[in-house]
C-alpha cells in the first residue's frame, strides 16, 4: 500500500583509496534529504574492518510510503550524487527496498 513506511539499506563500497570521497558525498545527502516532505530517517553508517579489511559505507532510510520515496529519487541532491558516486565504487550500489512485516 501506498501509505505504508519503506525502509531502504544501501551500501557502498569504495573503489581502495576512494573512501574520504565516498563518505564526503554521502554525507552530502544526510541535511537535504532529512529535510525532504516524507522522510522519517536518513543515517549513514560506516563499516571499517569488513572481511576484506576495506571500510564501506550505509545509509538505513525510512519513507513514509513510496511517494516519499519517489520524491526522494527525483530531487536534485539525489540526482546530483548518483552522477558522481558511482566512479568512486569498487561496485555497484547495493540497495534493498523493505515493506514491513511486522514492526514497531
Amino acid at each position: 500500500m501506498a501509505d505504508e513506511p519503506v525502509l531502504v539499506f544501501a551500501s557502498f563500497e569504495p573503489k581502495a583509496g576512494q573512501e574520504e570521497t565516498v563518505q564526503k558525498i554521502l554525507q552530502g545527502m544526510v541535511g537535504p534529504t532529512r529535510q525532504e516532505p516524507g522522510n522519517e530517517i536518513y543515517d549513514l553508517y560506516e563499516r571499517k574492518n569488513g572481511p576484506d579489511g576495506k571500510r564501506s559505507f550505509h545509509l538505513f532510510e525510512k519513507y513514509k510510503d513510496t511517494s516519499a520515496l519517489d520524491f526522494h529519487r527525483e530531487t536534485e541532491h539525489y540526482k546530483n550524487y548518483r552522477a558522481t558516486i558511482t566512479e568512486h565504487l569498487g561496485e555497484p550500489i547495493g540497495v534493498v527496498v523493505l515493506a514491513a512485516i511486522d514492526a514497531a
